[in-house]
């Protein structure tokens, strides 16, 4: 029997483009019109302009970054949903687990508390750091964690947009902090969590495939005789139940052991395994600077890895007023490593530099018309196979029109 919540994910899919069928025609609304006006002239933003009237369909080259988190909240049916509508080909459920140790979609095992309404519910109790209001140089604090809440009190609660004011003095004004450039406009009445189980069967009715990163687990491994080793297989094991076969699944983790456990132990799955790659937060760290890298490519390959995944920033460099690949974009083709990149449109208006994600090409960053030309040198030049998106009908457009599959 189908959950409450899948039901109620196919009724929310269909309220989208009632006519359409859940799998069907990809509507991109306005955004990616908006960004092609505000390029500087070039022939890319004619090639874009011209592509204008379609015909626009669903890419593996769009990605889903945890749904469409720009305007909805993340990890969510609607969210998930909207990805789909977009034209992401690939939507993300990231995945953690619950006290009774069941797999659910949320960025992290201990973010309810900025993701949820968990801090205004009768489950306020279970988090592991009550509310603080900010006092002094104090700033507001909370931490609540699925690990705390079995599924059932898990999928009582309602999304929210990810954000906290860490100013505020109240529970109210603390859970009021979403970014002027995001909306609550459609967290409102929705927001519904959904499980990794359930999310299988959402995308599949949605026609996207997989892409489950396994989150860093909050609590200490084993969990109630829970291991890492049984939490990286019990992913797995939710897609061959679900009969999806493995060359539509994209399983990640920035855990190496994982990537490498489901190489051993689930080759089918860990041919696709995406290594997330987090050798940036190493303060000697250089993507121009091979000696400062964590792993090197070439080891990487040797282990049977096939896909890595930096983010945006990692893979591009400014030279001479131009994006060009970084050192690390240029080994890792030479390598035979499949690149995938995140995340485009988290940044909010680029007038200002753009922030974390466009921090090795910030002189360049000073329109929101940047983004198709870093989106274009991550395809043409880099060579990236998929591109993760807060806003994934950007991706699409581009995808659509440069006949990226």
């Amino acid at each position: 029997m189908k959950s409450t919540f899948l039901l109620y994910g196919l009724a929310v899919a269909a309220t989208f483009a009632p006519t359409l069928s859940l799998a069907g025609e990809v509507q991109l609304g306005p955004r990616p019109y908006y960004l092609i006006d505000r390029m500087a002239d070039s022939a890319l933003k004619s090639k874009l302009a011209a592509c204008a009237n379609g015909p626009f369909a669903r890419t593996n080259f769009s990605i889903g970054h945890r749904g469409a988190p720009m305007q909805f909240p993340e990890h969510t049916v609607e969210s998930y949903t909207a990805a789909a509508r977009m034209g992401a080909g690939i939507v993300e459920c990231d995945v953690t687990f619950t006290a009774d140790k069941q797999l659910v979609c949320r960025h992290a095992q201990n973010d309810l508390h900025t993701t949820t309404n968990i801090l205004s519910t009768e489950h306020a109790n279970r988090c592991v750091k009550a509310f603080s209001p900010a006092s002094g140089e104090l700033k507001a604090s909370a931490e609540c964690r699925t690990s705390e809440l079995t599924l059932d009190q898990f999928k009582s609660l309602k999304g929210k947009m990810d954000a906290a004011n860490k100013t505020a003095t109240s529970l109210v004004g603390y859970m009021n902090g979403t970014a002027p450039w995001r909306t609550d406009l459609y967290a409102i009445e929705t927001g519904t969590l959904i499980t990794h189980a359930d999310s299988i069967q959402l995308f599949k009715s949605l026609g996207v495939k997989f892409t489950p990163e396994l989150k860093a687990p909050a609590v200490q491994m084993p969990f109630n005789g829970f291991s890492q080793e049984d939490y990286a297989q019990k992913l797995v094991d939710e897609y061959k139940s679900a009969g999806v076969p493995a060359s539509n699944v994209w399983p990640q983790s920035f855990n190496l052991d994982d990537i490498l456990y489901w190489i051993k132990n689930e080759p089918e799955f860990g041919k696709q395994a995406v290594f997330l790659d987090d050798s940036y937060s190493d303060k000697a760290w250089d993507p121009m600077n091979p000696a400062t890298w964590r792993h090197q490519m070439e080891d990487l390959k040797a282990k049977g890895v096939n896909y890595i995944a930096p983010p945006m920033w990692v893979l591009v460099t400014a030279k001479e007023g131009k994006i060009v690949p970084s050192v690390y974009a240029e080994k890792a083709k030479a390598a035979g490593l499949k690149v995938i990149t995140w995340t485009l449109e988290r940044s909010g208006p680029l007038t200002t530099g753009g922030g974390w994600y466009y921090q090795s090409i910030t002189e360049l960053t000073k329109s929101d018309g940047l983004v198709f030309e870093l989106l274009h040198t991550l395809a043409k030049d880099v060579g990236v196979v998929g591109v993760f998106s807060d806003w994934p009908a950007t991706v699409s457009y581009y995808a659509s029109c440069m006949k990226l599959e």
